[in-house]
């Protein structure tokens, strides 16, 4: 297993910390960097020279109001965009002819709800936008490479237990306000988002691919 960090260098060690060490490679990348992504995908490639798949789930989430002078609205979007739709879609770029030669493979792409419904925060504008853009960049891929194999699945959480989400929670209101609109009052857990990446990796579910599942604890029904 190979898993990126941004900057958490710790972070990513506590989350891995359960797998041998034999059996996974830690790799540090900035993808706002755009020649982050080629790198990463080249290192991970060359450690085992295989490749099955490709889990799109880093993002920032930079508040970016209608409000802010011209320098930070264009510097937030196109920091979000980088980080949040370019980079993963020059991920998924890397592995289409690696998957497509060897047979099949497995995209899953981390959105949000807020592609669907829009932020509550209206300064979250840029963020909503860009798990909107990777949904489709990611649906794109399930509907055009079917037939090889490759198999793309979306996953659009909701409100999780997460470092981002804490920090956003502190910017609208609370936490315990943000908890109070939640149907089950409470944050969906990561390792929930995790199991189900597992299984959507295992191939368990190949004629689910395009779709994009909810993971908000029936706080958001379509």
């Amino acid at each position: 297993m190979v898993a990126h960090y941004g900057s958490d260098a710790e972070g990513v060690r506590q989350a891995t910390a359960s797998i041998p060490p034999e059996r996974k490679l830690l790799l540090p990348a900035d993808l706002g960097d755009p020649s982050a992504p080629a790198r990463l995908w080249d290192e991970a490639l060359a450690w085992r020279g295989t490749v099955d798949v490709l889990v799109n789930n880093a993002a920032v989430m930079d508040r970016v109001p209608f409000t802010a002078d011209d320098t930070l609205w264009r510097e937030g979007w196109q920091r979000t965009l980088a980080v949040n739709t370019i980079a993963p879609a020059s991920l998924i770029r890397r592995a289409l002819p690696h998957f497509v030669d060897r047979g099949g493979g497995v995209v899953i792409t981390v959105s949000s709800w807020v592609a669907q419904r829009g932020p509550g925060n209206p300064g979250l504008v840029a963020y909503a936008a860009s798990k909107a853009a990777v949904k489709s960049v990611t649906q794109t891929v399930a509907r055009h490479h079917a037939s090889d194999g490759v198999l793309a699945y979306v996953i659009a959480p909701g409100v999780v237990r997460t470092r981002l989400s804490e920090q956003a929670a502190a910017e609208s209101g609370g936490e315990a306000a943000v908890t109070a609109t939640l149907a089950m009052r409470e944050w969906v857990p990561p390792q929930e988002v995790a199991d189900l990446i597992v299984f959507l990796a295992g191939g368990h579910a190949r004629h689910l691919s395009g779709a994009t599942l909810d993971v908000n604890g029936a706080s958001y029904i379509r």
